[in-house]
C-alpha cells in the first residue's frame, strides 16, 4: 500500500516522503507535498486496522488538523484512490 500511495502522488508531480521524526512519537507515516502548496498527512495501516491508532498518534493527528493540514488514515487500496480524488477535487 505504501508504494501504491507513492506512486499515485509521484505520478500527479508530487513527493511523497517517509517521514521519521527522532524523539517525536507519533507522527504520521508520510508526508505528502502536492503541486499548489497541499501537504497531505498520511498514516498507513494494515488492512482493517485503521482505527488503531495509539493515543501518541491521535494527539499528534489532532494538533496537525487544529493547525489546518488534512491528516489521513489508510488502510486499503481503496482508501489510497479515495485520498486521491478527493484531493483532486479540492
Amino acid at each position: 500500500m505504501e508504494r501504491k500511495l507513492k506512486s499515485k502522488i509521484e505520478s500527479l508531480g508530487g513527493l511523497c516522503l517517509k517521514w521519521t521524526s527522532p524523539g517525536i512519537r507519533g507522527v504520521p507515516d508520510r508526508i505528502c507535498i502536492m503541486p499548489g502548496g497541499d501537504v497531505l498527512f498520511v498514516e498507513l495501516k494494515a488492512e482493517g486496522k485503521k482505527n488503531n491508532l495509539s493515543p501518541l498518534q491521535k494527539n499528534f493527528h489532532k494538533k496537525l488538523t487544529e493547525l489546518g493540514h488534512m491528516v489521513w488514515v489508510v488502510s486499503s487500496y481503496e482508501e489510497v484512490n479515495d485520498l486521491i480524488e478527493t484531493w483532486c477535487m479540492s
